[in-house]
């Protein structure tokens, strides 16, 4: 049992595998999965640090398209509606984003709550290419602010 998931992590490692790894870990974590994306990047750039901008690139775009996916699951989930109606502090959040539009997909970056907003935004219907646009200027600049400072802070 050992040999298939020593087997697992060689094929996951980022020396071998590089951007492609930080896109698919970037794309998952941006779902409802927990699953958050910066070790990853962080871990590229400081194998490679010539790698700082794609990997930016490459974890932003994964980041932001999985928060589409995610987007495109809240569209169809009009029956968590019912339990929102029942909750008064989600329905105070619910109508916070009602107000605010797509952008309040800037806060897409943040932990816990960007993922659900995500798929709120798309149940609401809020539009696709404005909320994806948000999203990834958010993600985007978690992702240098993030990495910079690691990088900062773990010199060498």
């Amino acid at each position: 049992m050992d040999r298939w998931l020593e087997a697992l992590l060689d094929l996951l490692a980022l020396p071998h595998v590089g951007l492609p790894a930080v896109f698919v870990v970037a794309f998952v974590s941006a779902t409802l999965l927990p699953l958050g994306s910066e070790p990853a990047v962080f871990g590229l750039v400081k194998l490679e640090p010539a790698l700082f901008w794609p990997a930016i690139a490459v974890a932003t775009i994964g980041n932001t398209l999985g928060g589409m996916f995610t987007w495109w699951m809240g569209r169809g989930a009009e029956k968590a509606y019912a339990r929102l109606r029942q909750r008064p502090r989600d329905a105070r959040a619910l109508r916070w984003l009602q107000r605010y539009g797509a952008k309040a997909c800037l806060l897409a970056w943040l932990p816990i709550v960007g993922d659900p907003l995500c798929a709120v935004a798309g149940w609401l219907r809020l539009p696709f290419w404005p909320c994806s646009a948000y999203m990834a200027i958010g993600k985007g600049a978690r992702y240098v602010a993030f990495t910079a400072a690691a990088l900062w802070l773990f010199p060498g």
